[in-house]
């Protein structure tokens, strides 16, 4: 048997009453301890250091991080070279986060790939799907992109954006839900 952090990068509905459940709540835990240090470190360089440690990855010298920032489990996050990350980012990545290279998150930008089931009944569920931010992509303040969402190449999110749905490459896309609006 996979252990659950890969059975929910697999796409694994996974219910809180799971015997391995707690699994997760221990390694966010971890991670809990390693943002305090993150979001009181003042050092662009430390700042990359705990992120990489975070995340258990490279961060590249050409990548800033604003914070504060919250993520929950940062396993599952992969981050490009001369990426921006401004101020309030929230990334849940058990279902995985990749951003490529020169990719900028305004302030606020949510990325969630984590949900549960609509029915009632079923809620109590973990549901996680990857999101995909292509290069050279422009995420705009206060935008929330969902899980399963792919973001294309030099595609941009408008402010306030709820993402539903994958944008394609060099679109323009708003709005609650998002919709393309323009092509560049």
């Amino acid at each position: 048997m996979k252990d659950i952090f890969r059975r929910i990068l697999a796409g694994e509905a996974i219910p809180f009453n799971n015997p391995d459940y707690y699994k997760i709540g221990e390694a966010c835990t971890e991670t809990k301890k390693l943002l305090i240090k993150l979001n009181n470190v003042v050092e662009t360089s430390a700042s990359r250091r705990l992120l990489a440690e975070i995340t258990g990855s490279a961060i590249d010298d050409s990548t800033t991080i604003f914070t504060p920032f919250q993520i929950n489990y940062g396993k599952n996050t992969r981050i490009g070279k001369n990426v921006f990350i401004n101020f309030n980012c929230t990334f849940l990545d058990l279902g995985g986060i990749t951003i490529e290279d020169n990719v900028m998150l305004a302030p606020n930008v949510s990325l969630l790939t984590e949900g549960h089931p609509l029915a009632a009944g079923d809620r109590q569920t973990l549901i996680a799907r990857p999101i995909h931010v292509k290069k050279n992509a422009w995420i705009g303040a206060n935008a929330t992109i969902l899980q399963g969402v792919t973001i294309g190449e030099n595609a941009v999110v408008a402010a306030g954006a709820v993402v539903s749905k994958d944008v394609p490459d060099n679109a323009v896309a708003g709005g609650i839900p998002a919709k393309i609006i323009k092509t560049i």
